[in-house]
């Protein structure tokens, strides 16, 4: 089997089954009275990230490419990008890149949507040529590097030599005259890794962490001996990432992904200071029915009306209203936060 598809059936598999998940550690406050005047006809779910502007406080995050299978996701997905104008990232473009036969199984996304916002998904140490050669490809609109160390070591074919990728993010973004966003997959940003990026001069920034899809997962079922089983839970979870983002100064703008399984997740995600909010791994299983198309459309049409009824719940109009609202965290989110400031550098 393809690797691509191997990574699809597998992230697929991973969410049939109950994960581990921080945001059920964190709670809204009950209240039990309406805001005088308040309607879900006039919330406005509209969202600003940085100089985007998102007509809902979430999009549709990076997947997949690079093969039959891929091709029709990526298809589904353009078609529900341009029907709800939705953000769109496709899977890493680097297999395309390699061979061109495998180009259209992500151009098939950018033909339906023509007008959409697409992101170019590529590895953070891409060179300045190859994230030009990608844009141009996919007339991307922004680029995703994703940063994925655990990933490449698990991985039986993964790279096992690495050259300084924040001076390549660095690099790449003096060149680019788009917006470039830095990606984790799955693992998290720790203290150290945020105040880095906010030093670059990064202006985007997806914690997206442990929660979701879990590649160190995926990656070990694809070894003989699967010996690194021990790895599983590596890394931070998105509520604890998002946790360091508050404890870091900087200045670029936050998605939170990695587990964000329902509306919910996503609100207490922007309560806790994300700017937006992305999806992927927990659309897989209605994506990849076969009536997946109308399936999916459904499922995030029926996203954007509770998120609607959940910001009446909270007594706000607006995405930007929620952030800082008051929550409820559990033993252990508050005893990470107690642990936090030993991890915080020096100059935070």
């Amino acid at each position: 089997m393809n690797r691509k598809d191997e990574h699809l059936h597998n992230a697929r598999s991973q969410q049939l089954k109950t994960m581990p998940n921080d945001f059920d550690e964190v709670r809204l406050v009950a209240s039990s009275f309406p805001k005088a005047g308040s309607s879900t006809n006039k919330v406005d779910l509209t969202t600003n990230f940085g100089e985007l502007t998102l007509t809902s406080p979430f999009y549709l995050n990076a997947m997949t490419g690079g093969s039959a299978l891929a091709s029709s996701l990526n298809e589904r997905l353009g078609i529900i990008s341009r029907e709800l104008d939705l953000m769109l990232a496709l899977g890493s473009l680097s297999a395309g890149l390699k061979d061109p036969e495998l180009l259209e199984s992500y151009r098939i996304a950018r033909k339906i949507n023509p007008q959409g916002f697409i992101w170019l998904n590529l590895s953070a140490d891409s060179s300045v040529e190859k994230v030009l050669r990608g844009v141009d490809a996919l007339q991307a609109n922004g680029v995703q590097l994703h940063l994925n160390l655990p990933q490449e070591l698990v991985m039986p074919e993964g790279d096992r030599n690495f050259n300084d990728w924040l001076s390549n993010i660095a690099l790449i973004q003096e060149q680019l005259n788009l917006p470039v966003l830095v990606k984790e997959t799955g693992f998290g940003m720790s203290p150290q890794t945020l105040a880095l990026l906010a030093e670059a001069g990064v202006e985007y920034v997806d914690v997206s962490g442990r929660g979701g899809t879990n590649f160190i997962a995926i990656e070990n079922a694809r070894r003989v001996q699967h010996e690194y089983r021990y790895l599983t839970d590596y890394g931070l979870s998105t509520v604890e990432s998002l946790l360091n983002v508050a404890a870091v100064p900087h200045s670029f703008k936050v998605t939170a992904s990695g587990g964000i399984r329902q509306p919910i997740d996503m609100v207490k995600a922007l309560m806790l200071g994300a700017d937006a909010t992305a999806i992927a791994g927990t659309l897989l299983p209605t994506l990849m029915k076969e009536d997946g198309l109308p399936a999916t459309l459904a499922l995030l049409q029926g996203y954007q009306e509770q998120l609607r009824h959940l910001y009446v719940l909270l007594g706000v109009t607006t995405t930007a209203e929620l952030k800082g609202l008051p929550l409820l965290f559990s033993e252990k989110i508050n005893n990470y936060q107690q642990q936090l400031p030993k991890f915080l550098p020096s100059d935070s």
